[in-house]
């Protein structure tokens, strides 16, 4: 496996620590929340501004990392300043310093996303990419079942502990980040700077190869429709289903996605990676129409495998098929755009979900976006993409 460099291994390891970290939060973060005197209305303003910050943010410092010739100074910050801001919370609790945390945590993500991503891409072929994204993702969702697993233990031993676990997760965390000195990064041509504008994560988009504006209209119109995976949990819940079995759930789907990213990225360079997109989406229109009509835990947990085939069949694969299609000049632009505005389109979905969730029904969320995933997934199978062939 020599497309697996050095720095790949490097990158994957400082995803699987950061996720860690962040999956050690992420089952009792709500009861934090609520236990300081957060309603669920200011729950979703903090997840709103957080998610609006990392999607402006991945745009903006994808073009700015393509513009200095340079990745790595991106990715040490942006691990780095999610690494503190995540753990702040267990310092001060605070409502504003809360808000402030969080959405300092989006804000590191925003700015490592796409020069990471723009590494890996670098650091490989066209033919290899499925392997190499799959790969990365694996090791990344790896770190997201054993953060979960983590937190069970501890809230066994020291329940409502919550200001604690925030420090402890500050311990993989920064190991990530340690690591990230290790990577040796390559020379890129230097191109003309930009300036600082918020609306920078559009800028790419008129300028883009066609194929690319193609690919990124089917991949928006499934990210309208792509809601947060907290109404998958919302649902168990709403089904009289324990906590014990919402976060098993979760667990279980991370498991599934982690173990196969990398098998079912190395048969997408054999079969096409479009092929294996559009064979995703229609697997997560299956899971979510199942959702809507499901309410056993035998079903959930059926449910869940499905999701993490989905989620190994399109998270790393997409990025995988954006980088093929533009120049290597361009490449942290191209995933810094599609996945800026992705978090835009998933924030759209949300708050759609929220209110048909609140004023339709539970299963009218999930029935909607399994149709509406199906009419992207029909429109991306029916492109004939042509990369650029100067990315190789």
């Amino acid at each position: 496996m020599k497309y697996l460099t050095r720095t790949i291994w490097i990158l994957s390891l400082v995803s699987l620590f950061n996720d860690v970290s962040s999956e050690m939060l992420y089952p009792i973060l709500p009861l934090f929340l609520q236990s300081i005197g957060f309603t669920s209305v200011l729950i979703g303003m903090l997840e709103g501004l957080a998610e609006a910050t990392a999607g402006f943010s991945k745009g903006y410092f994808g073009r700015l990392s393509d513009s200095a010739g340079k990745r790595l100074p991106f990715v040490q910050l942006g691990y780095f300043l999610s690494v503190v801001a995540k753990s702040m919370p267990g310092v001060f609790t605070f409502i504003p310093w809360v808000f402030a945390a969080r959405t300092t945590d989006k804000l590191g993500k925003g700015i490592r996303t796409a020069a990471r991503d723009a590494i890996l891409s670098d650091d490989t072929t066209p033919e290899n990419k499925g392997k190499v994204f799959g790969f990365h993702r694996g090791m990344d969702t790896l770190g997201a079942a054993i953060g979960p697993a983590l937190a069970l233990v501890f809230l066994y031993y020291k329940p409502g502990q919550y200001r604690l676990m925030f420090l402890l997760a500050f311990i993989p965390g920064m190991l990530g980040v340690l690591l990230t000195l290790f990577i040796k990064e390559k020379k890129l041509p230097h191109t003309p700077k930009v300036s600082f504008r918020f609306t920078q994560i559009f800028d790419y988009l008129p300028a883009s190869p066609a194929a690319y504006k193609q690919v990124m209209v089917a991949l928006l119109l499934f990210a309208l429709f792509n809601s947060s995976d907290l109404f998958l949990l919302m649902k168990i819940k709403a089904s009289g289903l324990s906590d014990q079995a919402v976060i098993g759930c979760y667990i279980l789907y991370n498991l599934v996605f982690a173990l196969l990213s990398f098998p079912i990225g190395h048969l997408a360079d054999k079969l096409g990676l479009k092929k294996t997109m559009v064979f995703g989406l229609f697997i997560y229109a299956v899971v979510y129409a199942g959702f809507g009509i499901n309410n056993s835990l035998a079903g959930f947990i059926i449910l869940f495998v499905l999701y993490g085939i989905y989620a190994a069949s399109t998270d790393g694969i997409s990025k995988a098929l954006v980088s093929n299609l533009v120049t290597k000049s361009e490449t942290a632009s191209a995933i810094g755009t599609y996945t800026g505005l992705s978090s835009i389109a998933m924030l759209l979905a949300s708050t759609l979900a929220g209110l048909l969730w609140k004023y339709v029904s539970p299963s009218s969320v999930f029935l909607v976006s399994a149709a509406g995933t199906v009419v992207a997934a029909i429109y991306l199978s029916t492109m004939n993409l042509k990369p650029d062939t100067s990315n190789k």
